[in-house]
């Protein structure tokens, strides 16, 4: 037993870089294309999106699509560029521009152009707070995705029958890998958006919220869907294949849930019986964290041509029907083998990414830490503490603290993979300093209900945490996220009289730990003293759900 557990281990070690992470900008030398993409400068500043309308046909045959998006927004500055920033991403190209409805003319007189993935379009300038619209007729032949979801784009695969399966995967690399949109996790459309997907009518389309239309015409489908809550771009997806669903209902904290699933028709008993995990995910997830946030639209899971993402309200799944991660426990402890990583993982994102979204990736932790940290919650609520607890400390074993956890603002640059089980150990060692569980969960429902359907920073969150817990955490947000020292707690015992201080840390660390026998200390850098109590005080040690080292002496 002992040897398959350390064949396990090593395996984690060596691939979960791979499960865990998405490689979505490795690089560490920054264009001018990556400060486009990843800030709000001139010509995106002075407009916020309203609603999206996309219509899209993608060609199997050719890999091609052709497509047209309108894009509400409202003007939010007086005095504003004339130049407005679309983000449409080579090689795909701009046909036709309509502004208001109108087939555009140039204002003032100077071409619109073309700058990498971005388009350049001057418009004439308009009133604070009035609405206005830019509709976009473009084609061509997009990125294919090489390692899906990873290494994202459009996914042409078949069925098992040899029928058509196509998506698309693009969170990081951006929504504009195949429609035109103002491609900044920051502006999210604040009133949703419909998404038209046209096929041949032996294939069935599916999208996010609900079907608002479906019409049938000369051996062609189209398809329409809406989301009426916020969404970012990456999460708005089509999924075409030979689908068929069932439905169900959910009797939540805000009432009636409705629950859609869609999936390959040779896939349909083994789906029925997996996505029976569905509904104990939710009632858990709503204990921790609040209400669904999208009841107006709806849950779905759809069977994906790959793995996962957390598409809002029509979550992908792609998990081969089985417990655990592609059927292995990343934890290495058994615990993971007693639920659908996918329909948990990808699901808890709802409320942490997809609700909650930061504006700016490099605070990707955000979703990932709390998300990866959703996992142990499902398990505690179903399995108790204990289970929860070996669960978390099983997936420190895939933390390598390479860089650090938040990355590079305004360059659409990620941090270390390390986001999900690092920020999930930090987040449960927040828990632990706070110290009343009571407090904790309210804080969880506390960030989705205060930032309900908002982009967030990192920052906003680390005070929100502390403001909420009456502890100031900032130097455990500094030392966990801003550097990728694992603080060293040594301990020199005499007797009954322990001697502690941090090392390995930043300056000014000082958080309090709980020792295996109850006693809390509260280390600096300095060295303290305290005299412990009850039995055996050679094997008292810090609590093991603290994420730290600890060096006895």
């Amino acid at each position: 037993m002992k040897k398959q557990y350390l064949s396990l281990l090593a395996f984690l070690l060596v691939c979960t870089p791979t499960l865990f992470s998405q490689p979505l900008n490795k690089k560490e030398i920054f264009t001018h294309q990556d400060t486009l993409r990843g800030s709000v400068g001139p010509q995106r500043s002075w407009w916020d999106v309203l609603h999206y309308d996309i219509s899209v046909t993608p060609d199997y045959n050719s890999k091609t699509i052709k497509g047209k998006t309108t894009i509400t927004y409202k003007i939010t500055e007086d005095k504003h560029n004339d130049y407005l920033q679309v983000d449409l991403q080579k090689p795909l190209v701009i046909d036709t521009i309509f502004y208001n409805n109108k087939l555009y003319i140039n204002y003032p007189p100077k071409p619109y152009y073309n700058e990498g993935n971005v388009w350049h379009i001057p418009l004439p300038r308009a009133a604070k707070g009035s609405v206005q619209s830019i509709t976009i007729a473009y084609h061509g032949q997009p990125r294919e995705a090489i390692k899906p979801p990873w290494d994202g784009g459009w996914i042409w695969k078949k069925d098992k029958a040899g029928n058509p399966w196509i998506s698309v995967a693009c969170q990081g690399l951006g929504a504009s890998v195949w429609y035109p949109c103002k491609d900044y996790q920051g502006d999210e459309p604040d009133n949703g958006a419909t998404l038209t997907i046209n096929i041949a009518d032996t294939l069935v389309a599916v999208g996010n919220g609900r079907l608002k239309n479906k019409t049938v015409s000369e051996k062609t489908a189209s398809y329409t869907w809406e989301v009426t809550a916020p969404i970012n771009n990456y999460n708005i997806i089509p999924y075409i294949g030979k689908y068929v669903n069932w439905t169900d209902t959910f009797h939540g904290e805000k009432g009636i849930l409705d629950l859609g699933y869609w999936v390959l028709q040779e896939d349909l008993d083994k789906a029925k019986k997996q996505f029976e995990q569905v509904k104990p995910m939710i009632r858990a997830f709503e204990y921790w964290f609040g209400p669904y946030p999208f009841y107006e639209d709806g849950y779905k899971l759809v069977q994906a041509p790959h793995l996962g993402m957390e598409h809002q309200s029509a979550v992908a799944y792609g998990n081969g029907f089985q417990n655990g991660y592609l059927g292995r426990d990343l934890s290495g402890t058994g615990w993971g083998l007693k639920w659908d990583f996918i329909i948990v993982h990808e699901s808890g994102h709802e409320w942490f990414a997809n609700n909650i979204t930061t504006k700016d990736i490099a605070d990707m932790w955000v979703h990932e830490g709390f998300t990866n940290y959703s996992e142990v919650l499902f398990i505690e609520y179903y399995y108790g503490k204990q289970a929860a607890d070996e669960y978390l400390q099983g997936i420190r074993n895939t933390i390598s603290n390479d860089v650090p956890v938040i990355g590079t603002y305004g360059v659409n640059k990620e941090g270390s993979g390390d986001m999900y089980a690092k920020g999930a150990n930090l987040i449960h060692t927040i828990r632990q300093v706070i110290n009343n569980d009571s407090i904790f969960r309210s804080i969880l429902r506390g960030l989705n209900k205060d930032f309900y359907h908002q982009t967030v920073t990192s920052k906003q969150v680390e005070n929100y945490i502390s403001q909420k817990s009456g502890k100031d955490l900032s130097k455990i947000y500094d030392q966990y996220l801003r550097t990728t020292m694992i603080p060293v707690l040594e301990l020199k015992l005499s007797g009954s009289l322990l001697k502690f201080k941090w090392t390995n840390c930043i300056k000014g660390f000082n958080m309090p730990v709980k020792l295996t026998n109850g006693q809390w200390i509260h280390p600096t850098m300095l060295e303290q003293k305290i005299k412990l109590v009850g039995k055996d005080v050679n094997s008292i040690t810090a609590d093991s759900n603290f994420y730290i080292r600890v060096q006895k002496n």
